[in-house]
């Protein structure tokens, strides 16, 4: 089993099944969007069709979001399904919004959230979006004021109490929509169903993957986790290599792979929805791919294999001379992306 190979088929970076941006998505269960721009690259890459135009679409029109979710990190979801996957993860964001302030020997109470809730919902009523410096604007005319990491704290609070999500693509910031006017239509599902679902969206996106990869990217505890893996048991086929079981999920591909080399943006689905990424790279350039706290570089991706990092402006750079596949076509598929809005 060529891990790498079936990871790039599933997750639909070679030889994509996709046309629809929110289709797309949807079948990923979530894209991590930490970077507002490159985000577009990482959804636009996995589609049949490269289009700036179809992700605009979708985002301006609700059909998609950014908001923080899993982890406490921004993920693009299906507008639909932020009703079923916040509950499953906003008192762990809560927790992690906490200990955030804690660090930094803050503390915000209760009827703080409370207020700031308050005048956020005031200031989005009846606004179909909303820029993020005209929002904080807004709120110091009614009061709410402070320095700016405890104004994004604010916002992110809003974002796990459900009051807000993502408004229309702006071409440098992020905007705000409430979210009960962004999503008319909100699909509810009881915990234990949700989570089951999760695990079902991310085993036919992610496979080959492990029970700690499911883990890793839900944030979700161990003992769900691995319930909701025993409930879709009989969609799943497992794999032992080298002593550790990998899941794949029946509606996984297992044919149809092309050697291709790939601009993967940082903070790509491909590396960071596992919790080991061994498969992808060799440990000696793991600094050259994610920094030890935590920042994802861009990187090129050759045959499943991390093997440099690019930047849109720049020369790409290599990890070593053997490790220098022909990127003129993937930089061209990227130009095309990006123009395709023109």
């Amino acid at each position: 089993m060529n891990i790498p190979h079936l990871r790039l088929l599933n997750q639909q970076l070679v030889s994509s099944r996709f046309t629809d941006v929110h289709d797309l998505i949807a079948w990923m269960g979530m894209v991590q969007a930490q970077e507002y721009k490159m985000m577009r690259w990482a959804v636009g890459m996995r589609l049949r069709e490269p289009s700036m135009r179809a992700f605009c679409e979708a985002y301006d029109a609700g059909r998609i979001v950014r908001t923080h979710l899993f982890r406490c990190t921004w993920q693009l979801v299906a507008a639909e399904d932020l009703g079923w996957m916040l509950p499953l993860c906003a008192e762990r964001n809560k927790v992690s919004i906490r200990g955030y302030l804690a660090y930094h020997e803050r503390r915000i109470e209760e009827r703080e959230y409370e207020r700031a809730n308050r005048l956020i919902c005031d200031a989005l009523a009846g606004e179909k979006s909303v820029r993020k410096d005209i929002l904080l604007a807004r709120l110091a005319e009614c009061g709410l004021e402070d320095d700016a990491h405890t104004m994004s704290i604010y916002l992110r609070r809003a974002e796990a109490d459900g009051i807000i999500c993502s408004g229309e693509l702006d071409s440098r910031q992020n905007t705000y929509a409430l979210v009960e006017e962004r999503i008319p239509r909100l699909r509810k599902l009881w915990r234990n169903e949700a989570i089951v679902e999760l695990a079902r969206r991310y085993f036919q996106s992610h496979s080959p993957a492990t029970l700690e990869d499911f883990v890793w990217w839900s944030n979700l505890g161990v003992g769900e986790c691995r319930d909701a893996v025993e409930a879709i048991r009989d969609e799943l086929v497992a794999e032992p290599v080298a002593g550790t079981t990998y899941f794949i999920h029946c509606d996984c591909r297992t044919r149809g792979y092309r050697r291709q080399t790939i601009l993967l943006p940082s903070y790509d689905e491909y590396l960071i929805g596992y919790k080991s990424r061994h498969h992808a790279f060799e440990e000696e350039f793991r600094h050259r791919i994610h920094s030890s706290n935590g920042l994802f570089y861009p990187v090129i991706l050759h045959d499943g294999q991390v093997v440099g990092n690019w930047h849109p402006t720049r020369e790409p750079s290599f990890f070593r001379d053997e490790m220098q596949p022909d990127v003129a076509d993937a930089f061209l598929r990227y130009r095309q992306f990006w123009d395709s809005d023109r």
